[in-house]
């Protein structure tokens, strides 16, 4: 048995902080688990908002009980704002970088891109969740390409979404965050007000207050007050229910590595609209019988996306096909088992 020391952020298991990422390492933990690695988890506090010294010295400390030569696989929410810790760590433990999104990709921060670089450049070996994220990371920091992995998040298959005649049951699942483009969701959704939709935003409520009541107040002067809800979080069993009653995903993220609520849709038959950014494509892939299992559109463009909720509400030989689609899609998406074993080869050759 292997050992591999997993240091992640504080409250990856906090339903109300629900995210991909968080679902992401849980999952993996536990499929490491099964393959025959020694899981030991290190949660440290301090890095969902501008990590400060605090937040450092405590990634210092649960590095310092973690021996010399151990693997240690670190969740990049983590890693990549912390070069002060890493780098002198990396002489003496083999580190194993998890991007979920890489920092250097976001709007201009100054201090981002050098930090992050410096990270990756000390750690033993990079993975990411999607091939558009490795070729960023290669782009961005000049990286060795084969000491950059890519593991694909999997997929657990759920209740087939039944689905109803009319496809008026939109859904968006995610953070209500501006990086997530509900503001763009709701500029589409006003261009078609004349049509007959419901559209459920899930998602956490917490993290930017002031854009949630803007949108919330836009959403009551737009006169799509009780056509737009905002119920919060769900996980669980409540999220598998949100999709296996919804219609359609409809997704207008600004930036998304691989976009994991594109898989969860998908493992429900559920298809999907969303912009074209990141590794979105990737995650909505294709059928057996070559067939995509939904619609993407230009990012950051409301209309694009408006135009396409308008064709799926007016078109029921479009939605039939897309339909068809997803639940061919949903055969063939990948298992949290094999990206597993793709982190597993990964950590392996760094112990090595």
């Amino acid at each position: 048995m292997r050992d591999v020391f997993v240091v992640v952020p504080d409250g990856i298991d906090d339903p109300g902080w629900p995210s991909g990422g968080n679902t992401y390492d849980r999952h993996l933990c536990h499929e490491l688990g099964s393959q025959g690695w020694s899981v030991h988890e290190r949660a440290v506090a301090g890095f969902w908002g501008r990590s400060d010294a605090t937040s450092y010295a405590a990634l210092e400390e649960a590095l310092r009980q973690i021996p010399d030569d151990a693997v240690v696989l670190l969740d990049g929410l983590v890693a990549s704002t912390a070069p002060e810790v890493l780098v002198p760590q990396a002489d003496r433990l083999r580190l194993v970088v998890l991007v979920h999104m890489p920092l250097g990709h976001r709007p201009p921060d100054d201090d981002a891109r050098p930090r992050e670089r410096a990270v990756l450049t000390a750690a033993t070996a990079t993975v990411t969740t999607s091939a558009w994220a490795r070729r960023r990371l290669i782009e961005l920091y000049g990286l060795p390409a084969a000491r950059v992995g890519v593991a694909e998040p999997g997929a657990e298959a759920g209740e087939p979404a039944s689905g109803t005649e009319a496809g008026e049951a939109l859904l968006c699942v995610g953070a209500v965050v501006s990086e997530k483009g509900h503001d763009i969701l709701l500029e589409a959704l006003e261009s078609i007000s004349a049509l007959s939709w419901h559209c459920t935003c899930v998602g956490s409520l917490d993290r930017e207050p002031a854009f949630v009541e803007s949108l919330r107040r836009r959403s009551l002067e737009r006169g799509l007050g009780e056509r737009v809800s905002f119920p919060g979080p769900r996980t669980g069993a409540d999220l598998e229910r949100c999709y296996a009653s919804a219609d359609l995903l409809v997704h207008a993220s600004r930036a998304e590595t691989y976009g994991l609520v594109v898989s969860e849709a998908l493992a429900h038959g559920l298809p999907v609209i969303a912009a074209e950014v990141g590794g979105l494509a990737e995650a909505l892939g294709e059928g057996g019988t070559g067939a995509r299992p939904g619609l993407l559109v230009a990012a950051e463009d409301p209309v694009a996306l408006g135009d396409a909720l308008r064709a799926w509400l007016g078109d029921a030989e479009l939605r039939a096909r897309l339909r068809r689609a997803a639940r061919d899609r949903r055969e063939s998406l990948p298992r949290w088992s094999t990206t597993a074993s793709k982190v597993a080869r990964v950590l392996a050759e760094a112990s090595g």
